[in-house]
């Protein structure tokens, strides 16, 4: 599977909710099929997207946060994992495309590589809705049921080792920041409703 593929096949759900993405490929991927105001990519902090999204999760819980992260960006902040598990915000997805290597920073392999299982480990820790998905199908098919269960959840999706030729973003990130604040501010406004 590849990631980009997945991000298309949810893409008209996440122009619903809040999305935090983490910085390289992912970040990169989901621009190229249309930035939206409530996309915030995180740029140059990796490893934090899962925290920034249980922060937004946890003050804001009238709004659906969905984490997009990678194996190399997760296996950073393992204790990310044991922090959600512990305040189990009903209203986040943490979605981990997990090509087993840093392919942002020329493609070292990461622990997963190796044997080193996501998903068994977010359990571990506390997370009782996790998957472990391999085709867009089991994909698609996980991530509607996490937005249907409202309550914490962990979705592993393992992707091919491809990502874009560039890893540049077009929007300048203090105007993304700035952007993302403003539209929190204004659902806050506006009772917290996505149109």
């Amino acid at each position: 599977m590849l990631r980009i593929d997945a991000l298309k096949a949810i893409y008209p759900s996440l122009e619903k909710h809040i999305v935090v993405t983490i910085m390289g490929a992912v970040a990169a991927e989901l621009q190229s099929l249309g930035h939206r105001p409530n996309f915030f990519y995180l740029q140059h902090a990796m490893g934090l997207a899962s925290s920034m999204g249980l922060g937004i999760a946890l003050s804001r819980p009238e709004l659906k946060v969905i984490v997009l992260d990678g194996d190399g960006s997760i296996l950073m902040n393992l204790g990310s994992l044991t922090t959600m598990a512990r305040y189990h915000p009903k209203n986040l997805i943490h979605i981990v495309f997990d090509n087993e290597s840093l392919l942002s920073v020329g493609g070292f392999p990461t622990a997963t590589s190796t044997g080193s299982d996501i998903a068994q480990i977010a359990s571990a820790s506390g997370i009782s809705r996790t998957a472990t998905v391999h085709t867009l199908e089991e994909f698609t098919s996980a991530f509607s049921q996490a937005l249907s269960a409202n309550e914490l959840a962990t979705i592993v999706a393992k992707v091919e080792a491809k990502g874009p030729s560039a890893f540049v973003t077009d929007l300048p990130l203090l105007e993304n920041r700035f952007q993302f604040q403003r539209y929190l501010r204004d659902l806050r406004k506006h009772r917290g409703k996505i149109s």
